[in-house]
């Protein structure tokens, strides 16, 4: 027969988590959640993509754990949670996969001429295969930790009606104006083969510090321009050597493509004449005045007028004198020389060009060419480069205060270049387009690359032919790229690019310092090199535009914690950029715009469209047939088959041609768009929105249309004002990493603000990194990398997730330790585990049966209406802090309950109660009460340890099949006794407190202390300890406790936090540290009463409050002191010899009591007893026999030699003989 409470044969939580999950399967337990609350309130979850083609972390345990935890929580509670798992399958990790796999590069695709030729269909198809490898780990991962989520129906973002959704969004934004092309300096990732987003940049760790080769150059001042320089300065026109600008640059690769410099405007600069210090030859400099230190010492400066003396290489010093003053607005204008002729600048010609290159143009036809295939033309513009310009961003904090100016290399350079109408220096390609001099693979275009007419007009060839197909820096370079694994080590082993032309500069004098320099530079986030700035025709999302109302929306979202909302993601917005939606790829979702050659465009918002569209071409002969239509797709039909009959990736959207209004042909713009932009658009991709999924019904209502007539008008894009948002939308709830706050977060926030004027979630959590039990990243490289699966087989989901949940705040970063967990399988859970046994134990052999358990009773024992009023404040706290989103907070409750409350002090206090044979009232509301915390705890346990609360649920007779279909417990206020709990709170604290002194001087609580002695504060706290005094004794085993009037003998000292005052009051900390190092007993009291001490310091009011101090107490002699909070306790530690007796006597008994049980005696069994002689035992005897006889049943009690069992004592042992009687 089964017993109505099981008993198990010992805690084994993975055998549990096997267990629960076969039960769950077996009665489909997750979908019932959702279906069984059909009709109720909904709280809407978004899960975040995450990425198939990699392995799932311990890292995704907790974000998985945390977004479970709120979500069975709010299902509980009564809402319908539904939650849709979903898959980023786009974008660079899978390229970069697919590539390592294949051993090609991007320059392999669709590139006849490579050997390892690969077609853009081959390889999409490669990556589509690929993106999903994965999913069964995932699904694992996912299943056995409990992570209730529908993965049988995922959002996948590669599907043709996700694409679909986001080519909708794209076109709301297009025609609202926030959508446009622009050719800008970008972030450009050459490892990866793409430019960056801003968000993209700003992941956690893009920015790092490197060591890098950097030069200061010469750039030769041309003779008139050098008499115009010195007339403004006074000078002589005669010259001291060469006359030179002089610029840094941490970036040398750059200087052949630079056309200009550029110099503060109300920046001072000076004339130095000095030598060159590599060659000795004379020169004459012009720099900022304020960074003359930098690179001349001062003992080298020739003040008196006099002749520099001669200068040798090697010398301690560089002689120098200053000899004119001059304002960076005198500068303007002058020219330079070339520092590297490689090439002409050149600009194109025509209806975009800048109004004064066409101007140039037509002043100089001479100057003027047509490219290789003649379709557009060109000016070459030396003469109006290599000049002065002025820029207010220019500043003497380092290098020389001249800016060096590559405008085809950085952003600031090309807008200060272009207010300045400096042409670029671009090269032109066989196809006739403009390109910087580097290429998109991070090396110097080679000669066959490049347009012969335009070789012919700018390019020195044999000056540029000796770098050309020179890789700008080693990680580039497929020589330290074997098989496309970056050999790191090698490539910052040997010399790059940056060094020989500093050398070669260095060779040739126009190098004045070449120095290493520890700059911080970006790296790309997926392969972790480094970045370019590199000019890109892009796509910009103009999300400027909406920047105040995406600060204002931001400020009504609940963030955890608050600081990143104002902060990390709050001055992301402030400091907004137009979102890079471009991406120079091959996989992943195109971006829906065709463009004729007069720059005419069409951005196209469905599938409809598009194929309406394809068929205009048909008929006007651009397109043979319609793609769409072949394939069999029926417009209208939402169906998965019908949409999985068509592709909408490239290569086959890149065959489609459209046509203009005037029948001209449309070629979509080659770029993808970027992956952070899918996962953004999940909300409404997630459902098909708008072509599916239900609309809002407050926003419909609002629109006066019919939901069919509003749908088409969303679907076509012809509603007025903000379209309506889906019904499920927004989040109630989102859950990601803190790396995400400028990816997913950010692009979830934008689009929703941008399109639908709304938040896309109210509430998140950014949870920390996960790093190693020492606090070091995990690595696999280190091999400090915790695997999932390894935890979950060998402590079980439960622990994990409560570990991984209780140890921190989910916003701080977890050392995560094994140790750690185990600690909270045995603590944690194996305490809950032995409390419910010893209830099990119990309640089976007296038949209890919990029918009328839910009410306490008026006339309970004290004890109990204690544990059931800390029960509901429980149930109060862990529901508010959930509220709040704080499970760490919340869990850290449950912890201290089961531990502190129920088992060390419930159960431990009232164990007896349960021993009786009769089933009396005493402990019918001991079994009760008892119960009724285990169920609560089970149910409040449920969200977070989601396995074990069900077996105790069901264990303890739950009503529902599972405790994750039942409803969450809700507080009794009428039974929360606060003054009650502060009583008992006092004893356990007291308790604690004096146990802690006992260990401290090693003192057993079986050895009975003369009495504690308690200052009390005031009459409350006095009141609350009478009322728990004899319970306190009877724990801490001592005679008396008594209370001393003030402070009575007590010494107490303050002892400032310095870490937590310092921020406090700044730069008067010491003094108010010296001030409360003075405090008087009196004063400390009243500090320790009130809560907060005030005074003046220097004319200001000063406030320390107690939590700012610890306040400690000095120990008395005989005694032992210890101060928590307002609560001070001193402990009488010395002993009497009555008092020795006594702890000797209570020792025998426990070892007497051993021998019982030992010996297998029934309880009311009596017996005699015989001790071998022993001074100390017989002094114990002589004081407390009769004490020992009624504690052990013994109608005797001798003291004499025997053959009896030999027990140990502290300092000696002896043989003691029971006999039964």
């Amino acid at each position: 027969m089964a017993k109505r409470f099981a008993e198990h044969k010992g805690l084994d939580l993975v055998k549990t988590n096997q267990d629960m999950l076969k039960e769950w399967e077996k009665h489909d337990i997750f979908h019932k959640s959702i279906d069984e609350r059909e009709g109720e309130p909904q709280f809407i979850f978004f899960e975040g993509p995450p990425s198939a083609n990699g392995h799932p972390g311990i890292h995704h345990v907790l974000a998985r754990s945390i977004k479970d935890t709120f979500n069975r929580y709010k299902t509980m509670q009564g809402y319908q949670v539904r939650r849709k798992a979903g898959w980023d399958t786009h974008g660079l990790p899978v390229e970069l996969g697919v590539e390592k796999e294949l051993g090609i590069t991007k320059k392999d695709i669709d590139n006849h001429s490579s050997e390892r030729y690969i077609s853009t269909e081959d390889y999409n198809h490669k990556c589509r295969e690929n993106v999903m490898k994965f999913t069964a780990e995932w699904r694992q991962v996912t299943e056995e930790m409990g992570y209730f989520v529908d993965m049988e129906h995922p959002y996948i973002t590669y599907d043709n009606k996700y694409i679909e959704t986001l080519w909708w969004l794209l076109k709301q934004l297009y025609n609202k104006g926030l959508l446009y092309k622009g050719y800008t300096i970008q972030p450009y990732s050459p490892a990866a083969g793409t430019g960056l987003s801003s968000h993209e940049l700003n992941q956690p760790g893009c920015y790092r510090d490197v060591k890098d080769t950097t030069v200061t150059a010469q750039f030769a001042i041309p003779e008139e321009d050098w008499k115009a320089l010195a007339e403004k300065a006074n000078l002589p026109q005669s010259t001291w050597g060469k006359p030179c600008f002089v610029a840094w640059t941490t970036t040398p690769w750059t200087l052949p493509s630079n056309v200009a410099l550029c110099v503060g405007p109300k920046i001072e600069y000076v004339i130095i004449e000095t030598y060159n210090p590599y060659d000795a030859q004379k020169v004459t400099l012009v720099m900022a005045g304020s960074r003359v230190a930098a690179y001349l010492k001062p003992e080298g400066e020739i003040t008196d007028g006099g002749e520099l003396p001669a200068f040798e290489r090697g010398d301690k010093y560089v002689p120098y004198r200053v000899v004119g003053h001059v304002m960076g607005t005198e500068l303007e204008g002058l020219h330079y020389k070339q520092l590297m002729p490689w090439v002409k600048p050149v600009e194109k010609t025509g209806e975009f060009a800048p109004q004064f290159v066409n101007n140039y143009a037509a002043a100089h036809p001479e100057k003027v060419f047509k490219s290789e295939e003649g379709r557009d033309q060109f000016v070459e513009m030396e003469s109006e480069a290599f000049r002065i310009i002025l820029g207010d961003y220019v500043t003497t904090e380092d290098g020389t205060g001249i800016v060096h100016i590559a405008p085809t290399f950085g952003a600031d350079d090309a807008k200060v270049a272009k207010d300045a109408n400096i042409p670029a220096l671009y090269l032109i390609s066989k196809k006739g387009e403009t390109r910087p001099m580097v290429d998109l693979q991070g090396k110097y275009y080679t000669l066959d690359e490049l347009d012969k007419n335009f070789i012919k007009s700018c390019v020195n060839k044999e000056a540029y032919a000796h770098h050309a197909g020179d890789y700008v820096k080693n990680s580039y370079d497929p020589r330290f790229n074997p098989n496309g694994v970056w050999d790191k080590k090698a490539s910052e082993k040997a010399e790059d690019l940056n060094i020989i032309i500093c050398m070669e500069m260095k060779q040739e004098g126009s190098a004045f310092n070449i120095q290493k320099h520890v700059h911080n530079y970006p790296h790309c986030w997926r392969t972790d090199k480094p970045i370019l700035y590199y000019p890109l025709d892009s796509w910009f999302i103009k999300d400027t535009a909406r920047k105040a109302r995406m600060v204002e929306l931001n400020k009504t979202i609940h963030w955890q914690p608050a600081s990143t909302g104002t902060g990390r993601f709050g001055n992301w917005l402030e400091n907004l950029n137009d979102w890079n939606l471009s991406r120079s790829r091959f996989w992943g979702t195109p971006l829906p715009i065709w463009r004729d050659e007069n720059h005419g465009e069409k951005c196209i918002g469905s599938v409809e469209e598009l194929y309406n569209e394809i068929e205009k071409a048909v008929a006007a002969g651009v397109m043979e047939k319609n793609p769409l239509k072949e394939a069999g797709f029926v417009v209208g039909d939402y169906s998965k088959e019908n949409y999985d009959k068509i592709d909408l990736h490239r290569p086959y959207v890149d065959d489609i041609v459209l046509v203009n209004d005037e029948g001209k042909p449309m070629h979509r713009e080659s770029d993808l768009i970027d992956v952070w932009f899918d996962s953004g658009s999940m909300p409404y991709a997630q459902l098909h929105y708008p072509f599916e999924g239900e609309i809002n019904s407050d926003g419909l209502k609002a629109t006066g249309m019919s939901e069919a007539a509003y749908r088409d008008a969303l679907i076509h894009s012809t509603y007025e004002g903000i379209a309506v948002p889906p019904a499920f939308f927004p989040a109630d709830f989102i859950n990601e990493g803190v790396d995400q706050t400028r990816g997913w977060f950010f692009t979830l926030h934008a689009i929703a603000t941008m399109v639908f004027d709304s938040v896309a979630f109210k509430n998140v959590i950014s949870t920390g990194l996960v790093l190693d039990a020492k606090g070091n990243k995990m690595s696999k490289h280190v091999g400090n990398v915790t695997d999932p699966f390894e935890m979950l087989h060998k402590y079980g989901a439960d622990p994990v997730r409560f570990y991984m949940m209780t140890n921190s705040e989910p916003w701080d970063n977890l050392k995560f330790d094994p140790e750690g967990v185990d600690e909270c399988r045995r603590k944690f859970f194996g305490t809950l585990y032995n409390t419910y046994s010893f209830f099990a134990l119990y309640a089976n052999v007296d038949g209890y049966e919990p029918t009328n358990c839910k009410a306490i009773k008026a006339d309970a024992p004290e004890i109990d209406r204690w544990i059931i009023s800390k029960l509901n404040s429980l149930i109060k706290g862990v529901t508010a802090e959930l509220e709040d989103f704080d499970p760490t907070r919340a869990g850290r409750l449950i912890d201290s309950f089961v531990n502190n409350d129920l088992s060390n002090w419930y159960v431990r206090l009232n164990r007896k109660r349960f021993w009786g044979k009769e089933m009396s009232a005493d402990k019918q509301s001991a079994y009760d009460t008892l119960y009724t915390c285990l169920m609560t705890v089970a149910r409040l346990l449920a969200p977070f340890a989601p396995f074990y609360a069900d077996q105790l649920y069901r264990d303890l007779g739950g009503e529902c099949e599972s405790i994750h279909l039942d409803r969450w417990s809700v507080a009794d206020e009428a039974v929360i006794d606060t003054d009650l709990e502060a009583r008992m709170d006092m004893a356990q604290r007291i308790t604690s407190m004096v146990l802690a002194l006992r260990r401290k001087v090693n003192i057993k609580v079986r050895q009975p202390l003369a009495q504690i002695m308690i200052p009390a504060i005031d009459s409350t706290q006095k009141k609350h300890i009478e009322a728990v005094a004899d319970l306190i004794k009877h724990e801490v085993n001592v005679k008396e406790l008594s209370f001393v009037e003030g402070q009575g003998i007590l010494v107490k000292k303050v002892k400032c936090n310095f870490r937590v005052m310092g921020k406090k009051f700044g730069k008067l900390m010491k003094l108010v540290a010296a001030r409360m190092d003075t405090l008087s007993q009196d004063e400390i009291a009243a500090l320790e009463t009130t809560g907060e001490f005030n005074f003046e310091l220097e004319g200001q009011p000063i406030k320390v409050e107690a939590a700012d101090v610890d306040i400690i107490s000095e120990d008395i002699p005989g005694w032992l002191v210890s101060n928590e909070g307002n609560l001070t306790v001193a402990l009488e530690v010395e002993l009497t010899d009555e008092l020795r007796r006594e702890g000797m006597a209570r020792e025998l008994i426990n070892r007497i009591q051993n021998l019982r049980k030992e010996a297998g005696l029934e309880i009311t069994d009596r017996i005699s007893v015989i001790i071998e002689p022993n001074e100390e035992a017989a002094k114990a005897v002589e004081s407390f026999g009769e004490l020992i006889k009624t504690q052990v049943l013994a109608n005797a009690i001798s003291l004499a030699k025997n053959a009896g069992t030999e027990v140990e004592f502290d300092d000696f042992k002896l043989h003691i003989d029971i006999q039964k009687d």
